[in-house]
């Protein structure tokens, strides 16, 4: 009896030392993947996400184009004569009516002295007209205020006067008064000459006065064509070879002229302001569409559209090059991730990697809507901050554990 008393302890050992094994190994297998998780995160490769953001965008077509001036005219002389003096050249910036240059004209300079001498005299003869008249009229009332007397007294007195004196005196206010009528008419052609002699002034003068040759409006002399001394001929439109004096290009306004795509000529209005991008200058512009053809080109399936760029400070120059973007299309608000973060599928459809809560790719179908240069709006699949791979899909895959690393689309590119 003794005996079994001291050998009933051991079982309870074994059991301790069971319960100590088990709970050892059971610590040590939690370790060990807590080890792993730890292990993978460690390890797992670092990828660059950007976050689904709200913005306003819009798509916008880019067209090349060139400057040209908002007019530009050759000079020409309206009569012929030799330049006397010039007070242009080259490059000068004039203003509207400023002088450009004074041509000599002797025989037309003769022919407005010689029209004012006859204006002259015709004022003269005008007014020796008008005395006839005045003595012609004295003279018609003394003849007939005779005749009326004697006429009286022939009626009252017949014996008294002689017919033949009667018949006198009406004829001496007969003739009095044909020459009122003379003189009327004498008159009357005194002051159509005088108009007429006025109206040859006025002419001559005005074509004297195209003499002085002067700027139709304000703008840059682009070229000159003949110099001091040199005959000017008498601009004509039938003769397209006539000598100008210079070429003035008004540069203060610019126009660019752009083909207008067929597809694109309902998103745009007349009044839309635009940016024009001049890579020479390294400079933005604000320009504004003025005017359209309002006809399709048959050939080109285009439309002639211009824009006005203002130049107050000559920046520009014609002939440059330049880049107009066009708005067509705005969303606002729009849910939009980085184009180079999603792998179209289709015209409307596409695929993003997304890392979720655990840093696991997640490989979501979405939809497309609005697409620009650099962003794309997304109708469903995405929310709101949601965690997209910027860059190529190909090295991942859906499952794969990364450490994400947010970056921001413009400094990625």
């Amino acid at each position: 009896m003794k005996s079994l008393f001291k050998s009933s302890p051991k079982p309870l050992a074994c059991t301790a030392t069971a319960a100590v094994c088990f709970a050892t190994l059971f610590f040590s297998g939690c370790h060990s993947e807590d080890q792993v998780r730890a292990d993978t995160q460690a390890n797992a490769p670092h990828v660059a996400v950007v976050k689904a953001t709200r913005k306003n965008i819009a798509s916008t077509l880019e067209i090349a184009s060139e400057f040209q001036p908002f007019q530009e005219i050759n000079v020409y002389a309206k009569v012929s004569g030799y330049i006397r003096k010039l007070h242009v050249d080259w490059g000068s910036h004039v203003k509207q009516g400023q002088l450009l240059a004074d041509l000599e004209i002797p025989e037309l300079e003769q022919q407005v002295q010689q029209d004012r001498a006859s204006a002259q005299r015709s004022m003269h003869d005008l007014s020796r007209s008008r005395e006839e008249v005045s003595r012609a009229e004295s003279a018609y009332t003394v003849a007939h205020l005779s005749y009326q007397r004697l006429a009286d007294v022939q009626k009252t007195q017949p014996n008294l006067i002689a017919q033949q004196e009667v018949d006198e005196a009406l004829g001496k206010d007969q003739e009095a008064s044909a020459g009122v009528s003379a003189a009327k008419a004498s008159l009357a052609a005194a002051e159509q000459a005088v108009v007429a002699a006025k109206a040859a002034l006025a002419k001559d003068e005005a074509m004297y006065a195209y003499s002085h040759i002067s700027a139709p409006f304000e703008g840059v002399i682009t070229e000159m064509s003949a110099y001091t001394g040199a005959l000017l001929p008498a601009g004509t439109s039938s003769n397209k070879g006539d000598q100008a004096l210079c070429r003035l290009s008004e540069n203060n306004m610019l126009r660019l002229v752009i083909p207008l795509p067929e597809r694109a000529v309902g998103d745009v209005r007349v009044g839309q302001m635009v940016a024009v991008q001049v890579s020479g200058q390294n400079k933005t512009f604000d320009g504004k569409i003025v005017r359209f053809s309002d006809q399709i080109d048959r050939d080109t399936r285009t439309m002639r559209t211009e824009v006005d760029v203002p130049n107050p400070k000559y920046e520009l120059v014609p002939g440059m090059y330049a880049s107009v973007r066009l708005p067509l299309h705005t969303v606002q608000r729009a849910l939009t991730v980085p184009v180079q973060a999603l792998q179209p599928t289709s015209e409307d459809r596409g695929t993003v990697l997304v890392v979720n809560g655990s840093n696991k790719i997640e490989k979501r179908e979405v939809t497309i809507g609005l697409q620009t240069s650099t962003d794309a709006e997304i109708l469903t699949g995405l929310q709101d901050n949601d965690l997209v791979v910027f860059g190529t899909q190909s090295q991942y895959k859906a499952g794969q554990v990364v450490a994400p690393k947010l970056v921001e689309a413009s400094k990625a590119e």
